[in-house]
């Protein structure tokens, strides 16, 4: 339709041409017969137009070629056209001025028409080069030339590359797409001043995360804006094309590499069971239950205090499957009534206790409501699990409950040993899973840095040697579910955290990502907060194990308490004031080695 469409607007417009053409001929020369010369050349152009294929052609890329097509059509019709009036009229009326007007108008004409829309298209293109954004393309492989490929098809992209920059020399000097290869990144500066260069794009999906923070620190020394292409498995599940470039986000600087789970044995144990999540509407939670979603279940059950995120969650993965139940239940875990009704009335198979308070500071200061949420909350899951005859039970712990110095580390390692209690007395199988911090969760220092810096304010450190760990939340979510397949009872299990990084660092990043430098938006230390650690650990010397059990998951060799030690703990602990109650807390999580005669007072 398009071509048909393409071929009758021009036929209208060169038969317009050829007879203002006749017009300017006759009137320039003050004889001869327009009107039949005009018949006759019409007929005559059309006919050689179809034999040239002149009509269907697109006129926005016109060239020498096209135009030479033109001069050919035209000259035979006119020649043609000659023949038929002197074969008319013979060659004494032939009026060799009028002729030469008319095939002189009639080319300038039916040629011009193209030209100008060559030039308008080119103007047009012009126009939107000078709006877009001039981009540098890291990588000149096959990624990179796919990102170029799809930039320059898309009309809406604002991207103009201007260059390749690759540090293989034999692509130097090159053209991929019309778009020159420039040099290597040691050259980075001085390519941004020839190109004029305002953002980088990192074409290179597999790059390792400490070659992602040298080119950052380099890219935004030279104030370019630096962009990355999507991961390939976004690219190749459809959920983004090559072209929807993103932000590079703190989390790939980390080189956390791919967590590769044994599929099957997750499903085994989610496959058609009913699922229930505690902490539901939280970071850790709703991303447990999206991955859950992925392993069929029969139902979830989306528990949670706050009515606002189990609402999220629940309208989030009602979207998603629709054989999947989900049920939003708002119950608060320090409730065992209201918990044992819901337990016993849907029957979860397998629990993911999520639900707890983290925040160290906070919790310092209200050491009784930490334990009554974590300590007798876990206690309460636990406790209904257990009578329910739940297949498992996985617990959500922390690094912060290794050697804890404050009440929240603490509360999370005495959770531990309940969960460890549980397991000497129930054919339910308890399992705790301790890692370290989670990037972008509620409490993270990612979404409070990433504040500070929209704001134009100095991000606030504690100290600049402070270190932790850190993974992504989708990881940890993924990692949980896994050490819940290989649970068989008791264990602590600890995630591979990697490398711990300085939190300095990780501000300095998420500066440079900004487009900013720490003159713009500097760094201060406001001191140590109660409770804080500078280092975390995920286990203490006593707990290290040689091997993994699985890749990125450890088993711990933690030593149980005694039951009558934490019955004397949980029986006392609500009877004693907030001081008095932290110092006992913080006390029986740090006892290594505890008899069941012995109280901790």
């Amino acid at each position: 339709m398009e071509i048909l469409r393409r071929v009758g607007i021009w036929s209208i417009v060169d038969t317009g041409m050829i007879w203002l053409a006749a017009a300017l001929a006759f009137y320039g020369a003050a004889n001869g017969n327009p009107v039949v010369a005009a018949i006759v050349l019409t007929v005559a152009y059309h006919i050689f137009a179809v034999g040239f294929q002149l009509q269907g052609r697109t006129w926005t890329h016109t060239s020498v070629k096209d135009l030479v097509a033109i001069a050919k059509v035209v000259s035979l019709a006119f020649a043609v056209s000659m023949s038929v009036v002197v074969a008319m009229t013979g060659f004494v009326n032939l009026e060799i001025r009028f002729f030469i007007f008319l095939f002189i108008a009639q080319l300038l004409l039916i040629g011009g028409t193209r030209l100008m829309v060559r030039l308008r298209r080119d103007r047009s293109q012009h126009k939107a080069q000078s709006q877009s954004v001039r981009t540098l393309i890291i990588g000149a492989g096959e990624a990179g030339t796919q990102l170029v490929q799809q930039l320059q098809k898309d009309r809406k992209s604002d991207v103009l590359p201007v260059g390749f920059i690759d540090d293989d020399r034999k692509k130097q000097r090159t053209r991929l797409l019309d778009v020159p290869v420039l040099g290597g990144m040691e050259n980075l500066e001085a390519l941004v001043a020839k190109t004029q260069a305002e953002q980088l794009i990192i074409a290179m999906p597999s790059m390792p995360s400490a070659t992602l923070q040298a080119i950052t620190k380099q890219a935004v020394a030279t104030q370019l804006v630096v962009k990355t292409m999507p991961k390939m498995a976004d690219i190749l599940s459809g959920k983004l094309s090559v072209s929807q470039v993103q932000e590079v986000d703190v989390e790939d600087l980390l080189g956390r590499e791919t967590v590769q789970l044994d599929l099957a044995k997750i499903a085994d144990n989610l496959t058609g069971k009913t699922v229930l999540v505690t902490g539901a509407g939280g970071s850790i939670g709703s991303e447990i239950c999206r991955q859950i979603m992925d392993f069929e279940p029969e139902k979830i059950l989306l528990l949670g205090h706050g009515e606002h995120s189990i609402y999220q969650i629940h309208r989030e993965l009602g979207g998603l499957d629709g054989s999947v139940a989900l049920l939003p239940l708002i119950v608060d875990i320090q409730d065992i009534k209201r918990l044992r009704d819901v337990m016993q009335t849907y029957q979860p198979d397998v629990i993911y206790h999520a639900a707890a308070h983290k925040h160290v500071p906070l919790m310092e200061a209200n050491p009784l409501e930490a334990v009554k949420n974590n300590v007798y909350g876990t206690r309460n899951v636990a406790q209904v699990a257990h009578e329910i005859g739940a297949e498992s039970m996985v617990m959500v712990s922390s690094d912060k409950a290794v050697n804890p110095p404050n009440v929240m580390g603490s509360t999370k390692r005495i959770a531990e040993m309940i969960i460890q209690s549980f397991h000497e007395k129930s054919n339910t199988k308890f399992v705790a899973v301790r890692f370290g911090n989670v990037l972008g969760s509620s409490g993270s220092v990612v979404p409070l840095f990433k504040e500070q810096i929209k704001k134009g304010q100095p991000i606030t450190i504690t100290d600049k040697r402070m270190t932790r760990y850190f993974m992504t939340i989708p990881e940890a979510a993924k990692l949980v579910l896994q050490a819940g397949s290989l649970a068989r009872g008791g264990e602590i299990f600890v995630l591979d955290m990697g490398e711990p990084v300085k939190i300095v660092d990780l501000a300095k990043n998420l500066i440079r990502l900004s487009g900013l430098t720490e003159k713009e938006i500097p760094i201060i230390e406001t001191g140590i907060r109660p409770g804080e650690k500078l280092y975390e650990e995920l286990l203490t010397t006593d707990e290290l194990v040689a091997e993994q059990i699985f890749p990125k998951i450890f088993v711990g060799k933690v030593t149980p308490v005694e039951e009558t030690t934490l019955l004397d703990y949980l029986q006392t602990i609500l009877q004693l004031n907030d001081r008095e109650a932290a110092e006992k807390t913080i006390r029986l999580a740090n006892a290594s080695h505890i008899r069941g005669d012995e109280q901790i007072v």
